[in-house]
């Protein structure tokens, strides 16, 4: 191979690194945007999840608004009062106190427990199994189809699968809502962190019915509502339902439920309220 043409190749391409490199960093100039120092300061203080839980279009979007005094400074689920400590701090404001969620799934309907309508055996995904089957394929329609569209949409490995229904990792789950969102069935709910005494179910069918397709159903038996004692339990459309304003979460509720679905998820934060 001839040197001199192996020589000009080399500076050939050289050149023309040189030039593309200046032609970048002038445009780097020209198209330079200018951000804000309290938006990189607050952009440092976050999780960095991208969650969406905050409601802007990730870390950035939340930073950005905060910076502009459009957004509280204690929105950032994934950071906790920690993170918003620390922007508030930046943004001279006091953090105050934001409320701690977590996601739960209202359903018992675990295998064993409720029946099938069919065995589906096509893509591992709940909206693929609705469209297949409608609304569920289980025999209760307001049931969890237990697939996993919750659980991969979860950044922070707080939704588990198991006994084909979703459950939730309180101490993992950061109250994002990303699984909300990812239902098809919009079962999925968030709830005060110290609310530990909910129904584990979303039927609205009728007792007889529920009975038929599903053991660990509520049957609207109102046994609850007419033992709460301080009326924090309403049954309607043959589903109980709490008002966790009312609720003192002393448990009776629980412990009287004939079909067992009215969970305590922490059963020494309510023994100490008893």
């Amino acid at each position: 191979m001839d040197f001199n043409s192996v020589l000009l190749a080399v500076l050939v391409l050289g050149a023309m690194g040189g030039i593309f490199g200046a032609i970048l960093a002038f445009a780097s100039k020209i198209f330079y945007v200018e951000v804000d120092p309290k938006q990189e300061a607050v952009r440092e203080c976050l999780a960095g999840a991208n969650c969406g839980g905050c409601g802007y279009p990730g870390c950035d979007g939340y930073a950005a608004a905060v910076a502009k005094g459009e957004a509280p400074v204690n929105k950032c689920v994934a950071g906790g009062a920690e993170a918003a400590a620390k922007i508030g701090e930046i943004m001279g404001v006091a953090a105050g106190d934001a409320e701690k969620m977590v996601a739960f799934v209202p359903c018992s309907g675990t295998e064993g427990h409720a029946v099938k309508r069919f065995n589906y055996n096509g893509p591992q995904n709940c909206q693929a199994a609705m469209l297949f089957g409608g609304k569920s394929n289980m025999d209760c329609r307001f049931a969890c189809i237990g697939l996993g569209n919750c659980a991969n949409a979860c950044q922070f490995g707080a939704m588990n699968i198991v006994d084909g229904v979703a459950k939730v990792d309180r101490e993992k789950c950061v109250g994002c809502g990303a699984c909300v969102n990812a239902c098809p069935k919009k079962i999925v709910k968030l709830i005060p962190y110290d609310q530990h005494v909910m129904v584990a179910c979303s039927s609205h069918d009728k007792g007889a019915a529920v009975n038929k397709i599903c053991e660990a159903g509520c049957i609207g038996c109102m046994k609850c509502q007419r033992e709460c004692p301080v009326d924090a339990i309403v049954v309607k459309d043959s589903l109980a339902m709490i008002d966790v304003s009312k609720c003192v979460q002393c448990g009776h509720c629980a412990d009287i439920c004939p079909r067992h679905i009215i969970k305590i998820h922490n059963p020494v934060a309510v023994l100490k309220k008893k």
